[in-house]
C-alpha cells in the first residue's frame, strides 16, 4: 500500500470508514479506533509487540471486525521536529505494516503523546505506574488519531 497524507488518506475511505491509530512502541503497540463519523477516537487496546506478520494478521482481524479502511501511524519525531532514526524506524515499520494489511497509512507527529497521557493519568486519574502501564499505549493511540481527526476539515 502506500504512504499517504492525511487528506489523500481520508480521500480513499468510504463513508462509513473507521480510522485506526496505532501508537508503535518498542515493547506495545497501543491501537485506538475512530468512530465511523471520523470524529472522535476511543482507546482499543494494547498489544504486545512481536513479529510484524503476527501483528498485520491482528491488524486484518480487526479491520473485517470494525471496518477499518486506514491507519494513523505516529512517527516520532525528535523535539526540534527532525526526521531522526527512531523516526526513520517508525516510517519503515508503518510501511511494512501497510503492505502487509492492505491498508493505506499515514504518519502523524507523536511528540510527547506519552508523556502527555501519562501526565494525565497521574494527574487526573491519579494511577499508579503499574495501573498506567496497561493503558498508557492505548490512551497514546488515541491521544495521535484524535489529532489527526481534529485537523479534517469539517463540512
Amino acid at each position: 500500500m502506500a504512504l499517504l497524507n492525511l487528506t489523500d488518506l481520508t480521500a480513499t475511505l468510504t463513508r462509513d470508514d473507521r480510522l485506526l491509530g496505532v501508537d508503535p512502541g518498542r515493547k506495545q503497540v497501543g491501537l485506538a479506533l475512530s468512530d465511523v463519523s471520523r470524529l472522535v477516537a476511543t482507546p482499543l487496546e494494547t498489544v504486545k509487540r512481536g513479529k510484524l506478520g503476527q501483528m498485520a494478521t491482528h491488524i486484518r482481524a480487526l479491520a473485517t471486525r470494525h471496518g477499518i479502511g486506514g491507519m494513523v501511524v505516529g512517527i516520532p519525531l525528535s523535539l526540534d521536529g527532525s526526521f531522526g532514526p527512531a523516526a526513520q524506524a517508525a516510517k519503515d515499520w508503518a510501511m511494512a505494516l501497510s503492505d502487509l494489511t492492505d491498508l493505506p497509512v499515514c504518519l502523524w507527529d507523536e511528540r510527547l503523546s506519552s508523556s502527555a497521557v501519562n501526565r494525565m493519568l497521574i494527574q487526573e486519574a491519579d494511577l499508579s505506574r503499574k495501573k498506567r502501564e496497561g493503558v498508557v499505549d492505548q490512551l497514546a493511540a488515541a491521544y495521535i488519531l484524535q489529532a489527526a481527526l481534529d485537523s479534517l476539515p469539517r463540512a
